[in-house]
């Protein structure tokens, strides 16, 4: 971290830290309780339909500010239109993204753009991310207890969530400030 924003600071830029991921959303769903009034049992759909699209995500815990990009599936190529997305969205910023090291982010296919450098978390710990929880947030307040007629449906209430999440920046600072987070910051 510390050569990114000596980088950032000689090019006379700011250096915004991010942390990415991407997330399958599909038509299998899984009932989740919910609440009902005494005397009644809750009709909840399920279906176990196998078709998926992913949403490329990246958060900045420190103001809240969220990227997100709808891609057909998780490779090499959908992984750099998503950082090419991000390198112009913050063009007059230098951009320290933390995110796994899943294939398609190490790949040597990639093209990285001049204002983004990668920092990977160490392998199996999801839990360091925390944008593995907005992921839990957009699951559990827009995709909870549906059964999606198609996957343009889908496509739609990832629109739906999207707008939630860039709409309250507040609730996103309140799920991704971890403590060393905000301690390094």
């Amino acid at each position: 971290m510390r050569k990114a924003r000596q980088a950032a600071a000689r090019r006379g830029r700011r250096l915004r830290i991010m942390f990415a991921d991407e997330a399958r959303f599909g038509r299998i769903n899984r009932p989740r309780p919910c609440w009902a009034p005494i005397g009644t049992r809750p009709a909840v759909a399920s279906q176990l339909i196998r078709e998926y699209i992913y949403l490329y995500g990246a958060v900045s815990p420190k103001d809240g500010i969220c990227v997100y990009l709808i891609m057909p599936t998780s490779n090499t190529a959908c992984f750099q239109a998503f950082l090419n997305v991000l390198s112009r969205k913050f063009a007059r910023q230098d951009i320290l993204l933390v995110l796994d090291g899943a294939p398609n982010h190490r790949c040597g296919d990639l093209a990285l753009p001049d204002n983004i450098s990668l920092l990977f978390l160490p392998p199996y710990s999801p839990e360091l991310n925390p944008k593995e929880n907005l992921w839990d947030e957009i699951r559990e307040k827009i995709f909870k207890n549906y059964a999606l007629k198609s996957i343009d449906a889908v496509r739609t209430k990832l629109k739906q969530a999207i707008l939630y999440i860039e709409r309250n920046p507040e609730t996103v600072k309140s799920i991704t400030s971890f403590p060393y987070i905000v301690r390094s910051l």
